[in-house]
């Protein structure tokens, strides 16, 4: 075991461990802490605004984080505001791009033991410990979300957006999967497994959009996503 994976461990160890020391009735008002703080300044937003999310791992000089950074900047130049994770990767490039309009530019950090750390690029940010919560600002103040690659938390945010709105728990808002070649495996396996095997309606397949072009991705949103 290398020294760098063993000072990981012990980091996420003492992570962990710190959380678990604050009893369960604490937790409950830290979790409503969070809930009213968000509420409180995310109501504050008077404009559509769109979320822009994918992995936290893309370097600066990769095509998609480029992309998402122009994706950012036009939307924000047509007004709406940008909401991302806060953090680096893909995170950083929507919420760069929304500062080079100088657009409403928003960061919903999350605490993580490594690897999440807030970008400078937002101009209204919160910080959040529960994963839970931070979904729920997401998806209360969002009208649309653009997922470009990513991993685990993408993926993660992406089925419990598209539950929600099969099930008819939010109101239909747009959904647009940012690279064929990314996600087209991901939309293939949906419906050669999903579909074919009655798991899901073929009404659901048009929960969302693939798409590989910036301009027909702004041009989608602004058509969605209205003044």
């Amino acid at each position: 075991m290398s020294p760098n994976f063993k000072r990981q461990a012990c980091r996420e160890q003492q992570y962990f461990l710190e959380k678990m020391s604050t009893g369960e009735s604490w937790r409950m008002f830290r979790i409503l802490s969070e809930f009213v703080e968000g509420f409180d300044t995310l109501s504050t937003i008077k404009r559509p605004s769109v979320s822009i999310y994918g992995s936290a791992r893309t370097p600066e000089d990769h095509p998609d984080y480029l992309m998402a950074r122009e994706i950012a900047r036009q939307l924000a130049e047509h007004g709406y505001g940008i909401i991302t994770g806060g953090g680096p990767g893909i995170m950083e490039a929507a919420n760069r791009g929304a500062s080079d309009a100088d657009g409403l530019s928003i960061g919903l950090n999350i605490d993580l033991p490594h690897e999440q750390a807030g970008n400078p690029y937002a101009n209204l940010s919160l910080d959040f410990r529960y994963f839970f919560v931070r979904k729920v600002m997401f998806l209360k103040y969002s009208m649309g979300f653009i997922c470009m690659p990513g991993g685990f938390g993408s993926m993660d945010e992406l089925f419990e957006s598209l539950t929600l709105i099969q099930t008819k728990k939010v109101k239909p808002f747009p959904i647009i999967l940012v690279g064929s070649s990314f996600w087209g495996g991901l939309v293939d396996w949906i419906k050669e497994q999903l579909l074919a095997n009655g798991k899901i309606a073929e009404d659901d397949l048009m929960l969302f959009e693939v798409m590989d072009d910036v301009d027909e991705i702004v041009s989608y949103i602004r058509k969605t996503v209205v003044f």
